[in-house]
């Protein structure tokens, strides 16, 4: 048996960068065999054999060669390995597309064999920005139909999905997906969004699709704040056509498209509110300043029980241009310090009705 360590964490030392993930292939051996040789395995999944120790992956190869096993995957910048002795072997294409900042496909059969591979690529397209999207990777992307698409677990396209939020340049995950006609079953209401105007050419210059990208690349840095910039503008897709290029309504829409859009990837609770809150106040928040005492308490309430306030403001900002995050911070102080008497407790609606009027008399006085 060899073992050979495979895939980023090669990629990244060749980049002069240090690995994060650490996944092995075992080549010509057993599961017997692999756990002689690294001891304290423990075995996970149900389909091919794959087995962690610590930070680390291992995999037994279905191949007997590792050079088979390389032609196998995914892109020619992750089809590379190192063996014990510290040799890398690397695809034909491999070593001269990483210097050359390509993501080209090993094979378009392979994205067909793994159909999440077309998500995967576009991941990758948001993780790498400097890196160009190859013609043959869009085409591979194409040629993986939605029904191939729909037969992946949703979990695993919705981890590649929070993977992109987390990138440098997270808005290239939807507009490669975009381009390789990649965007349905699972981000359907974005197909054809780059055919629908953002809004009146005075306030915006993009398609829907294009303006959610760039406000994902203005929210890098805070995965949170990019999936809520991913979710902001959903309602605008369901716009008739009549009323275009105005998207009247469209954060009440938008609430239940991002909770939809959530669902669909098995995401935790946390983004579903997340995403549902960025589609109902964007507009709203991004003249916070104008808002009514009542409203502003609202608001700040709901956004510090989800323990999103940073993060939607960070949205509020790439999206508007307004940079309202410290006067938020200084009213929820405000709002939080309230505290309801004693003789007005306990009186049902009455009660709550009291103590809004209490915060909002607060947000006055220190304005």
């Amino acid at each position: 048996m060899k073992i050979y360590l495979v895939g980023g964490a090669v990629r990244d030392r060749l980049r002069g960068m240090e690995p994060v993930d650490f996944d092995y292939v075992a080549v010509g051996g057993d599961e017997n065999a692999l756990r002689r040789r690294v001891p304290g395995l423990t075995r996970v999944g149900q389909g091919i054999p794959v087995f962690v120790r610590g930070a680390a992956q291992y995999t037994l190869s279905e191949f007997s060669d590792i050079h088979d096993d390389l032609a196998s995957r995914d892109l020619t910048v992750n089809a590379l390995a190192e063996d014990e002795a510290g040799t890398v072997i690397a695809h034909p294409l491999a070593l001269s597309d990483l210097r050359d900042g390509i993501l080209r496909p090993v094979a378009l059969a392979n994205f067909l064999n793994d159909p999440l591979r077309a998500v995967r690529a576009a991941r990758f397209a948001a993780a790498y920005p400097d890196f160009t999207v190859h013609e043959d990777l869009l085409a591979a992307m194409r040629a993986v139909t939605e029904q191939r698409l729909k037969s992946v677990a949703a979990e695993r396209v919705g981890q590649e999905t929070l993977k992109a939020c987390a990138a440098p340049r997270p808005g290239n995950f939807l507009r490669v997906l975009g381009a390789g006609n990649a965007l349905a079953p699972w981000l359907a209401e974005f197909a054809g969004a780059d055919r629908i105007p953002a809004g009146p050419p005075q306030y915006h210059d993009a398609s829907v699709l294009e303006h959610t990208a760039r406000v994902m690349d203005g929210c890098a840095g805070d995965g949170m704040s990019v999936w809520m910039a991913l979710c902001h503008d959903l309602g605008k897709t369901a716009t008739s056509p009549e009323l275009l290029p105005r998207h009247h309504g469209h954060e009440e829409c938008g609430q239940e498209l991002a909770l939809a859009l959530a669902l669909r990837l098995r995401l935790p609770n946390r983004q579903r509110v997340a995403g549902r809150l960025a589609a109902c106040w964007h507009m709203a928040a991004g003249c916070y300043g104008d808002l009514k005492p009542s409203t502003r308490v609202r608001l700040l309430l709901e956004l510090e029980k989800a323990g999103i306030t940073e993060s939607f403001f960070r949205l509020v900002a790439a999206d508007h241009g307004g940079e309202y995050l410290e006067r938020a911070g200084r009213e929820l102080n405000v709002i939080k310090s309230v505290r309801l008497p004693e003789k007005h407790r306990d009186l049902g609606p009455k009660s709550a009705d009291i103590l809004l009027q209490m915060r909002c008399e607060a947000l006055c006085a220190k304005s």
